[in-house]
């Protein structure tokens, strides 16, 4: 007796199914229903003829049943050749009754006039109609056979339809079966719409959160739930009262205060005073130098030293490890020193060393040609051409470029030594000589018409010397005389050539010895060839001897 109408949380295919049930026990539909079940379809048939599902049953001529024509109106009832012929007044046999048919068991017997007709069921469910053998969706919204009211808009569904309000409601509201807007109450709908400590109160289109009120005791304050009084740490938000030099101790509902390590409470005062712990031990707390610090104490340790792990005993600092000095650093107890190496010197600010220029400070020579001072020492250095330096590395020796072969002399010159080089020098002898050695020429006859030649000198000698441009002068370079010489000999010497400048000088030692010498200072390198001629005077004769003198002046000295 309640009508036919969903409920509206009841939905497809729920609501079909209550809607169906409804009208198949006659009762009449409520107008105002929000959705309709369609009335079943009147099921639809494709008739057969015999055994034939796809030719349509049609009208018997005179002469019998004509599969090709439909069936009319005759007086009198023939059958189709599948049965029995009968006289036409006769009755038509009924095979769908007598069970004569071959009809399936998916199939429905039809009788007709003297035969009878195979037809196939086909039936669409509510909502669906047969086209061309298949059932297919009919559009309510389209053929208008809904039953939406004017608040509502139909939407076509498969099989059925819906009905939709036309209005929508704000947030916070929902629709009823009617289309009006009903406030939602969150409270009751929502799971847990309010945090821990607070309830939820319903408003029109929303909710609020109230927090729970809960009274407290001084000392405490209420959970975040809101649902019990916890205590407050008052040392740890900061509201205690404790001053310098004290400890903060939370107690249930309030808080305590006692003085740290290193400090007494002053009754007095009422406030806690750092002990002074370098004062008030009698012990000695500190190796070196003991400091107070509020609460505390430091021990430290003067310079040259280092405050040992226990923080009490001081070690000795090694300064060197830091390189304080330019050379050599020696660490001593509390200090250090720094010393230089062998060639320095230790400057006034006892930290660098200085070179000591040896070749300039030293006391007498140290090197023969030249002394080179270098870091910490000093070397002797010889002349860059034709000296070496000996075994001793203080003297230079002259290198023989003619015995060591690396002069340049060609094969017709003699090669002499000279200090510090060499001269390529060509002995040749004059017409009228023979050369009896490599620096000796004597006369080999002359003509008997030739003066000249007979007074030439006998014997012409090659003589070299070799002198520094710093020799003292005057000096004595050479010698010259008869060999061997005999009681009543008495010579005379001069220098024929070479000697344009007057560098040289002769002298008698005595009747049988002469000598050159170097009269004046020659103040760079030169070379001289000189002829130095000794007239022997012997039993009465005169014989002329001549010496050819090469004198080489070299520039270095050593």
């Amino acid at each position: 007796g309640r009508g036919c109408d969903a409920h509206q949380h009841l939905g497809n295919p729920c609501g079909h199914v209550l809607l169906t049930c409804c009208e198949e026990k006659g009762l009449s539909p409520n107008p105002n229903q929000t959705q309709r079940r369609k009335e079943r379809p009147r099921p639809t048939t494709l008739p057969e003829k015999g055994k034939s599902p796809h030719t349509r049953p049609t009208a018997l001529s005179e002469t019998g049943k004509s599969p090709h024509t439909r069936p009319t109106a005759l007086s009198e009832k023939v059958k189709s050749p599948h049965t029995r012929p009968t006289a036409l007044s006769k009755t038509d046999v009924n095979e769908c009754v007598t069970s004569m048919h071959s009809c399936q068991a998916s199939e429905r017997c039809v009788n007709t006039v003297g035969s009878f007709v195979c037809e196939r069921t086909v039936t669409c469910p509510a909502g669906f109609q047969l086209r061309n053998q298949v059932c297919e969706d009919i559009d309510e919204c389209m053929v208008r056979s809904h039953n939406c009211g004017q608040r509502f808009e139909c939407e076509n569904t498969e099989g059925s339809f819906l009905c939709n309000p036309k209005q929508r409601c704000l947030t916070g509201f929902t629709q009823d079966s009617h289309g009006n807007c009903i406030d939602i109450n969150e409270c009751s709908s929502l799971s847990d719409p309010c945090s821990a400590g607070f309830h939820c109160i319903n408003t029109v289109g929303s909710y609020t959160c109230q927090r729970k009120v809960i009274m407290c005791s001084q000392g405490y304050h209420s959970s975040p739930d809101g649902t019990r009084c916890i205590d407050v740490d008052e040392c740890q938000t900061g509201n205690h009262g404790c001053g310098e030099g004290q400890i903060c101790h939370n107690l249930p509902g309030s808080y305590r205060c006692d003085c740290q390590t290193g400090y007494l409470y002053d009754a007095l005062r009422q406030v806690c005073s750092d002990v002074n712990e370098c004062w008030s031990y009698p012990g000695r707390l500190c190796a070196q130098t003991c400091e107070n610090s509020p609460g505390s104490y430091q021990c430290s340790c003067t310079a040259g030293f280092s405050l040992a792990f226990d923080g009490k005993n001081c070690e000795d600092l090694n300064e060197c490890d830091s390189s304080p000095c330019g050379q050599e650093c020696a660490n001593i107890y509390g200090s250090y020193q720094c010393y230089c190496r062998q060639g320095f010197y230790l400057k006034e600010d006892g930290h660098t060393c200085e070179d000591i220029d040896e070749c300039s400070q030293s006391i007498g020579n140290l090197c023969v040609f030249q002394c080179v001072n270098i870091p910490g020492s000093y070397q002797c250095a010889c002349p860059p051409n034709g000296y070496t330096m000996s075994t001793t590395g203080h003297t230079c020796r002259d290198i023989d470029e003619c015995t060591t072969g690396v002069h340049n002399c060609s094969t017709e010159q003699t090669c002499s030594n000279v200090q510090g080089g060499y001269r390529c020098l060509s002995f040749s002898c004059p017409p009228y000589y023979r050369k009896v050695s490599d620096t000796r020429c004597e006369r080999s006859g002359c003509p008997a018409n030739s003066v000249d030649c007979q007074t030439s000198p006998l014997r012409i000698t090659y003589y070299q010397l070799s002198f520094q441009i710093n020799i003292v002068i005057p000096t004595q370079i050479f010698r010259i005389g008869p060999s061997p010489a005999y009681r009543g000999d008495n010579i005379a010497i001069s220098i024929t050539h070479g000697n344009e400048e007057n560098y040289f000088s002769t002298r008698k030692l005595n009747s049988f010895t002469g000598a050159v010498y170097l009269q004046r200072q020659v103040t760079q390198p030169r070379d001289f060839l000189i002829d130095v001629e000794m007239k022997l005077l012997r039993q009465g004769a005169f014989t002329t001897f001549l010496a050819r003198i090469y004198v080489f002046i070299t520039s270095n000295t050593l």
